[in-house]
Formats: C-alpha cells, structure tokens, sequence
C-alpha cells in the first residue's frame, strides 16, 4: 500500500513501512500529517473554564488586580509568559510570580498567598500546578483571593481543592475518553485565553488574535514531554512555524541567525537547547530571569538574561556531570542480578539536577530510576523519579504513599519527599512490585521501527520526515535499523562522543557520517575498537535516527547512532 500526504504526493517508501508498521491506515497518516487548527477538539470544553473566565473579565472591567503564578519548569515558565502577553494584548498588567525550587518547592504554598495578599492581588491563577495543593485553596478563601487553578497534573489529592474555579483536563471528573487529556499546563493557559476572548468577543469587544501565543504552547508542550496527540501536534506545528518570524525578542534570542532561515523549527532545538536554558536557572537558583527574558521588549535586558542562562546552563552540566558518575558507579555497586528499578541516594548531590539524573539512569541502565538527594529539612530526603518503557511509574509510587510526605506527578516522571528512615522500606517494596509487572512493561527495550537499507537514506527521505515534526512521546521519531553496514572509520571526539563514517557491504563506496554522544564507558556496549576488528565477517547492525547536519551554510545527512552490535541480527 503506497500512502500518500494531504495534497496527494507520495510519501518516500520507508515512511510508508514506517506507517504501516505503526499500524496507521491512510486516514490516520493524514491526521497524524494535519496542521488543520479548525479540527481541533474543542479546546474550551473544560470544568470551571467558564466561571474563570468571567471572573477575569470582571477583574478586568472593576480594575482589580491579577497575579499568574507558575511552576519553575520549562511548561510553567511558558504558561506564565503566555498570560502575560495575552494580558498585554488586553492593555492589562498582570504580576507574575514562581517559586524557588529551593526554598518555596513545588506547587503553590500558604507563603504565596501572604505574598499575594500583600501585592493587593484580588485574583490568582496557577499554571501548571495546583491541583494537589488543597490546603493552600482553603487558605486563599480565608485570605479573600479568588484562586483560579489551571494545571494539568494528575488530581491525585485527596479531594478537588476548594479554589474558586478548577481548570484541568485530567480532574477526576472530566471524562475518560477526554481528547483534552493530554494539553500540557501551557496548553490549559492558553484555553483560558482561548474562553477570555470568546466571552469578551460575545460582549462586542473587539480581540487580537490569540495566534502568535502558540509559539509558547509549542515550547512548553515538547519541553514538558506532553503526548503528542494530533490535537498536540498541530498546535505545536503552528508555533514552531512562527518560532523563525517571531515579534517576540526573548524566543528570537535562543536562536542563531543561520537557525531563523528555517521555515519551521525543529523541535530537536526545542528540546536540546531551549528547554535546557529555560530550566537552567530553576534548576540552581530562582527561575525568574528565564521568564524576565520571556516577557522582556529591551535589548539590553534581553542580552543580560540570555547571558544569565547561558552560565546557568554551563554550571548545570558540570554539576549534572558530576552527580552522573557517582549515581552510575553507585548503580554498579548494587548490581547483583537482575536490576528491576535504580534507588539512588546520596546527600550532596545538587536536587536541581536529580530529574536528569534520573533520566540519565534510564537511558543507561534501561530500567526505572529513581534519584535521592537531601531536602531542606532535616530527616527528610526528596526525590525525582523516571519511568522505562510502558510501565505507569506514578501507579507504582501511589501503592507507596503512606511512605512519602509529598508526592505528585503523572504516568511517566515523579517527584515525592519522605523521612529519610523510611528508604528501606521504599527499596523493599518498589522491587516487589516490579517483581509483579512482566520485564517488557518496565524497561527501555532495543526497539526500532523499519529496517532500511544505507541506500534508502536520502535527501527525500530526511524531507519527508520533517513533515512527521514535532517528535516527542507518541510521535517518536522513527528508529531505524540497518544490517550489513560497515565502519569505514571513526574518530574519539571530546573523550565521550565517536563520530563513525558508515559505508553499505554491498556497495563501499556510498557512504553516511553518524554520531554517537556520550558513547565511551556506556554500561553493557561494546568498545568502537571491538566492532571495529570484528566486523570483517557480518558487519555490524546499526540503530539510529535520521536528522540534518547544518553546519557553516551546509547541510549532511547525519545518523544519530544509539546503538551499534557486531554482525547481522536477525
């Protein structure tokens, strides 16, 4: 079966393999392909959407001050940004707020309703959090704020907070089979919006076009891991089709002049550099010059944040570094038979860094990890926690909970507290349940999506798979598998990266460059000198994705090899 794009053109061979491997029929290659915003779910059909709403209009329209108060992650910087310009467009100002990773924590706290009460802030709206912050609800009703909670987090409380309007696609009673399921936190802000406008629209005010506002839903959306639903793809198309034309300095500042020639950008840059910058200051310190830079029109300012991020983001891989190799010379230590799941502990490692860690772990040791550190508070140690493969970590967590003091998250990452004395116990049982779950379900598998032969590798094909961007979870980009390849040659970059010159058994002479990053000293993979002396026989089969080299006004083809094993697999 040949599949075909929207306007009928075919697509390369190995994107339909591709497709029908996945099990998509034409109908859902076109809806998967579509950038079509009128055939989006109703993104405005959402509990309480309307009551806040028109509490903001009313705030608005009697001059009463709002305050927007957003997580320190990449999904809350974007949602905090994107309220601000939609107030602007409204000619209102808004003060915007976060908390420090250190000292306030995650979610919205007592503190933070002082704090707004003290800035005269009438009404309140959380962004990507809230939802399990059910006392600090009470308290803002006691402290006469009108507290709007827009989050996307799993409602794992105890009961729904008691805030003046609950905004979340995932509150217990949303429907199941809810499309709006999947919006990141930046993508409920922006229904807020979405409602705001239509309300105000009705009463005869003319509005702006919410449109440009996508560019921060695309951010958000691919930084924060949201499933990339159709309904997810097709906003995030839109917004990183403005990203190269944005009017929006403090996007345009992440990027080089050579990168805004793009027709739309890659979301490969979204999630290895801006979502690192944006989270490089909450991760060390406080989160504020990330979303400055978001909000700011000068120049000046512009150049002094961005340069703030830069540092951040340098100190946060020498730290992340650093907490990495003791965190896997840990791991081997407690290698026995089988690992099921990396419990990791040690009091100095940096908390800004733990949730990568934690990821680090996954991709090395291809099970769950979950990484500890010391908390503020003494006794008490706090974690973040990775899933692999299919397995629905934040499920294992909740049969543990009478162990932990704070505990929230959602299907795939996790972060809870507990009293150090009961690690044990944690240890003991989280093994017993992944006992329980059968090994697929639970850890990172060597999958591939087509095999392909080096031939098939080609300009076309690298063109077609710009047309399935965004990649994130339930878009991922296809992993492709190749036989028979040999290596020609390959170079030690940096002491940890191999660059591999590719060349196919049946014809030596076509050739393809690859790399593979943090490569030497991977746990359980074979040295580049080993595959390079005993592939004479069977060459070597290759796992890789496909992407562009652009370097200096050129462009390669390049692999990004994951995974290389001696001879021919079957």
């Amino acid at each position: 079966m040949e599949l075909q794009t929207q306007n009928t053109t075919p697509l390369h061979p190995v994107l339909s393999r591709l497709f029908q491997k996945r099990g998509l029929d034409q109908s859902q290659v076109q809806e998967n392909l579509s950038w079509n915003l009128r055939e989006l779910p109703d993104l405005m059909n959402m509990h309480d959407l309307q009551k806040a709403s028109e509490r903001l209009i009313l705030a608005m329209q009697s001059g009463e001050k709002i305050g927007v108060y957003g997580d320190y992650d990449v999904d809350g910087t974007t949602s905090c940004a994107l309220l601000y310009h939609f107030f602007k467009m409204l000619d209102v100002e808004v003060d915007l707020c976060q908390p420090s990773r250190f000292v306030e924590g995650y979610g919205i706290h007592h503190s933070s309703i002082d704090v707004a009460v003290e800035k005269g802030i009438k009404v309140l709206i959380t962004v990507d959090c809230g939802i399990t912050n059910t006392g600090t609800a009470d308290y803002a009703r006691e402290r006469g704020i009108d507290l709007i909670i827009t989050d996307h987090h799993k409602d794992a409380a105890e009961h729904i907070p008691r805030a003046y309007a609950v905004v979340n696609p995932n509150r217990r009673d949303e429907p199941e089979d809810s499309p709006l399921r999947p919006l990141a936190g930046v993508g409920v802000a922006f229904a807020l919006g979405l409602r705001i406008k239509h309300d105000l629209s009705e009463m005869g005010q003319e509005m702006p076009s919410l449109y440009p506002l996508l560019q921060f839903v695309a951010i958000g959306t691919i930084c924060d891991l949201a499933k990339l639903t159709p309904m997810n793809l097709r906003l995030s198309r839109h917004g990183l089709k403005q990203i190269p034309v944005s009017t929006y300095p403090g996007i345009l500042a992440f990027f080089a002049q050579e990168e805004l020639k793009a027709p739309v950008m890659s979301s490969e840059k979204i999630s290895f550099h801006v979502g690192p910058m944006i989270n490089s200051k909450g991760r060390l310190d406080h989160p504020e010059r990330a979303l400055k830079l978001l909000t700011s029109y000068d120049p000046k300012e512009i150049k002094e944040h961005y340069f703030h991020l830069e540092m951040s983001n340098r100190d946060r891989r020498l730290i992340q570094a650093e907490v990495v190799e003791e965190a896997k010379k840990e791991a081997l230590k407690n290698i026995k038979n089988e690992i099921l799941v990396n419990i990791l502990y040690q009091p100095h490692w940096h908390e800004g860094v733990i949730g990568i860690v934690a990821s680090k772990m996954v991709e090395m040791f291809e099970v769950p990890a979950i990484i500890f550190t010391n908390s503020e508070h003494e006794g008490v140690i706090k974690a973040s926690a990775r899933t692999a493969g299919e397995l629905n970590l934040f499920d294992c967590l909740d049969q543990c909970k009478d162990l932990f003091i704070k505990f929230g998250g959602h299907k795939a990452a996790a972060g809870l507290s507990m009293k150090k004395e009961n690690l044990p116990e944690f240890r003991k049982r989280m093994n017993e349940i992944l006992k329980s779950i059968p090994a697929i379900m639970r850890t990172k598998t060597a999958t591939y999506d087509v095999e392909v032969r080096l031939e098939e590798i080609d300009a076309a094909l690298v063109r077609d798979l710009e047309k399935l961007e965004p990649f994130g979870p339930g878009n991922e980009r296809p992993i492709f598998r190749m036989k028979n390849a040999l290596i020609q040659n390959y170079r030690i970059m940096k002491e940890a990266h191999v660059r591999w010159t590719f060349a196919s058994k049946d014809d030596p002479k076509r050739m393809l460059q690859g790399i593979s990053f943090n490569y030497i000293g991977k746990w359980n993979e074979p040295t580049p000198d080993d595959l390079f002396k005993t592939q004479e026989k069977n060459g070597v089969t290759a796992q890789f994705t496909v992407g562009i080299n652009r370097f200096q006004g050129s462009e390669t083809i390049q692999l990004m090899v994951d995974r290389l094993l001696p001879g021919t697999l079957n």
